[in-house]
């Protein structure tokens, strides 16, 4: 399993996803949209939209979170088994 997320340092989202996946040591590979050349664009490209923490699980774009509702505890846990 390859799991990238990115993120930026300013976001609380981003920090709560991160958090999930140190709890249940999921290992994962951090793409700071903020320090990294194009990944805010890779974003954009992927999603519509700079929203951000985004999974990229095997090559496949996951948004762990909804806007106004935070982190998608139950999907994420069931997502990976956990």
């Amino acid at each position: 399993m390859e799991l990238l997320v990115y993120s930026s340092a300013w976001c609380r989202d981003c920090r709560e996803a991160k958090r999930f996946l140190a709890d249940h040591s999921i290992p994962y590979t951090e793409i700071d949209i903020e320090t990294t050349p194009g990944a805010a664009a890779e974003v954009i490209a992927h999603t519509g939209k700079r929203a951000i923490p985004q999974f990229v699980l095997d090559g496949k774009w996951i948004q762990p979170y909804r806007p106004g509702e935070g982190f998608l505890l139950d999907e994420m846990s069931a997502l990976f088994h956990v």
